[in-house]
């Protein structure tokens, strides 16, 4: 049973919020998942409140919620999974500790968003290895704990990046360090010794942070994380290359981020490069789509501090030649895209409205990993199985998204669809699902399970299910934290 009077108490009675147009805004959000209406939503001020909260939690037994991004939500992770749960909003909790030039790195807290953290970084010459067009309001450190894809291949060297550090309150209640931020010694002693808390590894050889990242809340609630960071180049040359088909574009990423010639790097389709980087929706998105060809790559070539200008010659140079080998043209400009302007809007969160729901007004997305070799038969696979369904083909964006070094690929297809139109929801929710269950028959590998497919992926492998069971009763005893998601 909840109590108002300890709730105020933790985070002050004007954060206790039990107003039913306030929960029902956290009863659902844009996915298939069962509408819960919350017992309340509190906004705790700081990471000593967060730790009280949990241990309320286990005292009398209230599941939690964590957010700390601001809406639209899209994957059912922060809709209670059961009943008589308190959210647990972060969005108060927007501090930027610090940022540190020398040693490229941030500390933040989890209210923290891409259009807040962005800007701070640029006036220290600084950039963030951010995903490609986030939401206004999404958190930085809930996109680093879901692991979401970023833009420059090159400079991701773990499946992890760019998180460092982070300092999490446990299920149980336990407020635990990771990487070199776990010590020895607080972390005004750290930062007094020269520390930077800019190591993820530790402590001891485990990578504790793995056990947070992609848990979505169930093993407990982060309440600061360090990022590394990237210097701002002093020049730019940006790049599209079209294609109709995807072997040859793969094969020039392949070159690219090998060679060590790129930073941003990614593929669209014609559907996601009109709407999210078209202008004048919806007047001008059918002749950007048909001026377009099926696929686009982008890619920006950058000079830093020493010898920009030659660092930029030689690796447009050697980009030309692979292009050259491969019988492809890069290009400033595509139909009405221009290779500046998508660098500047990629560069930035999505505008308003957000680019996924602007079309329709919603959208599912269905996102995995695969090697570079099975890219192309994934992608046959997945339009295949929309025609089937009855979705239009023209209508399915994709996004590619080389990662680690290149070593494989974020694969990403966007159902737009009408959130009014039942026929339509049934649709795209059942399409949503066929396509997931064959995709992983063909060897797609979903490491981020969401919503009402997650029970399907998980269930693939029982091994790591029962892990991961052991390893939530050892941080989360009592099953207060976002129960009924994942595998849990």
């Amino acid at each position: 049973m909840v109590d108002d009077a300890q709730l105020s108490e933790i985070v002050g009675p004007e954060n206790v919020s039990d107003d039913r147009t306030t929960l029902d805004r956290y009863s659902k959000d844009i996915s298939f998942d069962d509408s819960v209406r919350p017992e309340r939503v509190v906004r705790p001020q700081n990471g000593e409140a967060v730790r009280r909260l949990v241990r309320l939690a286990n005292d009398d037994l209230i599941p939690l919620v964590p957010v700390s991004s601001g809406p639209p939500h899209f994957r059912g992770d922060t809709v209670p999974g059961e009943g008589g749960a308190v959210i647990v909003d972060l969005s108060r909790m927007k501090n930027i500790v610090r940022i540190d030039r020398l040693n490229r790195v941030a500390m933040i807290e989890p209210g923290v968003t891409f259009a807040e953290l962005v800007p701070q970084l640029e006036v220290a010459g600084l950039r963030i290895n951010m995903p490609l067009l986030p939401r206004k309001e999404k958190s930085v450190v809930g996109s680093l704990l879901g692991r979401e894809p970023v833009t420059m291949p090159g400079y991701h060297w773990d499946i992890g990046d760019p998180l460092d550090c982070l300092e999490v309150v446990f299920g149980n209640g336990d407020v635990f360090r990771t990487g070199s931020a776990a010590g020895p010694g607080s972390i005004e002693e750290q930062l007094a010794a020269g520390g930077a808390q800019d190591e993820p590894l530790g402590p001891g050889q485990t990578s504790w942070h793995r056990a947070v990242q992609g848990a979505q809340g169930t093993f407990g609630i982060v309440t600061w994380a360090t990022v590394r960071c990237e210097l701002l180049p002093q020049i730019e040359e940006p790049f599209l290359v079209g294609s109709p088909g995807l072997d040859r574009l793969l094969e020039m990423v392949h070159w690219l981020v090998r060679l060590r010639l790129v930073d941003e790097c990614f593929l669209l389709n014609n559907v996601d490069l009109a709407i999210s980087f078209g202008e004048g929706w919806p007047e001008n998105y059918s002749n950007a789509k048909a001026s377009s060809p099926v696929w686009v790559l982008f890619f920006t070539i950058s000079g830093h501090h020493y010898f920009p200008e030659e660092r930029v010659a030689y690796r447009t140079e050697d980009m030309r030649g692979v292009a050259q080998r491969l019988g492809l043209e890069p290009v400033k400009r595509i139909g009405p895209f221009l290779a500046a302007d998508v660098l500047r809007t990629a560069r930035r969160p999505s505008g308003e409205p957000y680019w996924k729901l602007q079309s329709t007004g919603a959208c599912e997305d269905i996102f995995f990993l695969a090697t570079s070799d099975k890219l192309p038969g994934l992608v046959e696979t997945m339009f295949s199985v929309a025609q089937e369904a009855g979705y239009p083909a023209s209508d399915l964006g994709a996004y590619l998204q080389p990662l680690v070094q290149g070593t494989s690929f974020h694969c990403e297809f966007n159902l737009f669809y009408n959130p009014e139109d039942r026929r339509d929801v049934r649709r795209t929710r059942n399409l949503s699902t066929k396509a997931t269950r064959r995709l992983m028959d063909e060897g797609a590998f979903f490491s981020r399970p969401h919503g009402e497919n997650a029970g399907m992926i998980a269930n693939r492998d029982a091994a790591t299910v029962a892990a991961l069971k052991k390893i939530k009763a050892i941080f989360d005893p009592n099953n207060v934290m976002n129960p009924g998601k994942l595998c849990f």
